[in-house]
């Protein structure tokens, strides 16, 4: 058993746990086996939840055994951690529908091969759907005294402002039952899970010594947050960065990892990748002499886009970028992709038929300011259409310079990139 709290003592991924000493002779006499849930509140994990996907990830690489619980019954009820006000609730169906979503995600991280460490994906509905409302209150409530619930932050900061329903003020006992159940079937002793996290993991671990007489830790990650006061994993309009490419283009992935600044990579390839110490201290190093080349946000982009999105996605990934910026063949992208690196760069549509002249477009897709600075540009040689400079004011593209049918993409000097579609093309 390697040491994984030193590990992850040195990439900052500790903020609480019950006991680091009695979990630290835990984990060297083990393997240990723990668990992280998931509720699913929407069709996709986001970046957040990818924290403690990895967080699995590397207990198990370390040699223990970990649970994926999907929440599919405490999704049906919402955690008012964090939260202002009350959850909508979803429906069975569409929360059934993403129980089975989520349980995909997290299963691509972990090993369920013929290994003494096997991963687990459990669902919380599988004990709590047929349990009565009197075996839970017996069995359950009457392990929890309301004045110590009422001292909880969450429900004490909820109850001075928008109030709590019953139904959210009982999520706590219902993630308290899983670890207890856990502990009964698999003889799981560790939660993981996010600082906000800490009363509920703790409640659980109280629930077990209670009911069972028997000891049981959990153990949180801090919350991550960027060195801009920009919040972590959502986009510049606020717009969250979902694990699923339906939902977040593989393209869009990658470049929030490329475009990380320079203050926070360092921290996010402790978090999010499986480099050694000696090799992320080695890419920093690199960084610092050469900034920019962007070394470690490279580094980062890559690993993390194939850890989400796998090795083909990547390559595909990294072949637009370059060809966005001339240093590859626009015409090999498919289209899907092309589409996609597209959309994370000023654009414009125009209508079918004849296509406006090279001024024209390069003012409407925001390259330019005006129609005569896309003139200056053009006679400064600095006016590029799918990579090929343009060599004259009066430049119109034809209908064979569209890429599938329907893009074109422009470039003003090395960097600045943008975009044109025919619309319904």
């Amino acid at each position: 058993m390697t040491d994984i709290l030193e590990d992850l003592a040195w990439r900052d991924l500790i903020a609480q746990s019950t006991d680091l000493g009695e979990l630290r002779a835990l984990l060297a006499a083990g393997p240990v086996t723990l668990y992280c849930g998931f509720d699913p509140t929407a069709p996709s994990l986001h970046l957040g939840n990818l924290i403690q996907i990895l967080m699995l990830r590397r207990f198990q690489q370390a040699g223990h055994r970990p649970i994926g619980l999907v929440g599919g019954a405490t999704g049906l009820i919402g955690d008012p951690s964090g939260k202002s006000a009350e959850r909508a609730l979803n429906s069975e169906e569409t929360v059934a529908g993403w129980v089975e979503r989520i349980r995909g995600q997290v299963s691509r991280f972990l090993d369920f091969g013929d290994v003494p460490n096997a991963a687990t994906m459990v669902s919380n509905l599988d004990w709590t759907g047929s349990m009565t409302v009197v075996e839970f209150l017996r069995d359950i409530g009457k392990h929890f005294p309301v004045n110590r619930m009422l001292a909880r932050e969450t429900v004490k900061s909820r109850l001075e402002t928008a109030g709590m329903s019953y139904t959210e003020f009982s999520y706590v006992l219902m993630q308290s039952m899983d670890f207890l159940e856990l502990y009964r079937r698999h003889g799981c002793v560790l939660q993981t899970g996010g600082s906000d996290q800490w009363g509920n993991l703790t409640a659980g671990v109280d629930l077990i010594r209670r009911v069972e007489g028997a000891s049981a830790h959990a153990l949180t990650t801090p919350l991550l947050t960027k060195a801009d006061g920009s919040k972590f994993g959502k986009t510049a309009g606020g717009e969250t960065y979902w694990l699923d490419p339906e939902l977040t283009s593989p393209y869009a992935f990658y470049q929030f990892w490329f475009n990380a600044d320079d203050r926070d990579v360092e921290g996010f390839l402790k978090v999010f990748s499986f480099r050694s110490r000696e090799e992320i201290e080695d890419l920093i190093k690199q960084g610092a002499e050469r900034p920019a080349a962007r070394i470690p946000q490279r580094a980062l982009a890559e690993e993390v886009t194939t850890l989400v999105h796998g090795a083909d996605e990547t390559e595909r990934v990294i072949n637009a970028s370059r060809a966005l910026f001339g240093q590859g063949a626009l015409e090999e992208l498919d289209e899907r992709t092309l589409r996609s690196a597209l959309a994370e760069v000023p654009r414009a549509e125009v209508p079918p038929g004849a296509l406006p002249p090279v001024v024209d477009l390069l003012a409407a897709s925001g390259l330019c300011k005006s129609k005569s600075e896309a003139r200056r540009a053009i006679a400064q040689g600095g006016a590029y259409l799918n990579n090929a400079k343009v060599e004259s004011e009066d430049a119109v593209p034809t209908s064979e310079d569209l890429l599938h049918g329907r893009f074109l993409v422009l470039r003003r000097g090395k960097r600045n990139v943008g975009g044109i579609e025919v619309a319904g093309g």
